[in-house]
């Protein structure tokens, strides 16, 4: 067997040649993206047929991989890192992903598993409360400190327009104002940072 038939990715002319075809994926060539595809699906469906061991399993997580590959194959810089090293990760991440979710598939009957819920927030989740927080604080940070200090206190602090209001020594209409101006711009500054 010819050396560069099984090591394409050794074959520096068939390393150029996944290149193309991933870049011209990234910008949503289909004749790249079936090139792409038959260039590397043998590999990949190894890859994850290895870790799924169910050849079922397997065939459907190559739907996935190239589902994603074909979302995110924009993202994949040449100079980086080589592009079936690339495609080989995003493979094995999926197959894991599987074989983690098959794992899961309860044993006991619904009706006789405890009751064992997990409340809290998932990764990203939390990353993206963290992101929405982040960019409340700087949304806040940018308006008028009359206005920034009148929201803060009725919404952290749970007080009344009438309280505030007589907190800070203004009428009450001015405090309305104040917050209602505040809370207008701070949409406009939320929805520009979404």
């Amino acid at each position: 067997m010819d050396a560069s038939l099984s090591r394409p990715a050794a074959d520096p002319a068939a390393r150029q040649r996944l290149v193309e075809a991933l870049v011209a994926t990234g910008r949503e060539d289909r004749s790249a993206f079936r090139t792409l595809y038959n260039l590397t699906s043998a590999k990949l469906f190894g890859v994850i047929l290895r870790i799924c061991n169910d050849r079922q399993a397997a065939e459907e997580v190559l739907s996935e991989v190239y589902l994603t590959i074909w979302k995110r194959a924009g993202a994949f810089e040449p100079g980086r890192a080589s592009p079936i090293s690339w495609l080989a990760t995003i493979a094995r991440n999926r197959a894991i992903d599987w074989r983690r979710s098959a794992r899961r598939t309860p044993s006991t009957p619904l009706d006789e598993a405890p009751d064992i819920a997990d409340d809290r927030a998932t990764a990203i989740d939390t990353l993206l409360q963290n992101e929405e927080a982040r960019a409340l604080h700087l949304c806040l940070d940018s308006l008028d400190e009359k206005q920034r200090i009148a929201i803060r206190t009725a919404f952290f602090d749970g007080l009344t327009y009438a309280e505030l209001a007589e907190r800070q020594a203004v009428p009450l209409g001015t405090m309305k104002s104040w917050v209602r101006r505040g809370l207008l711009r701070l949409k406009d500054c939320l929805d520009a940072a979404a």
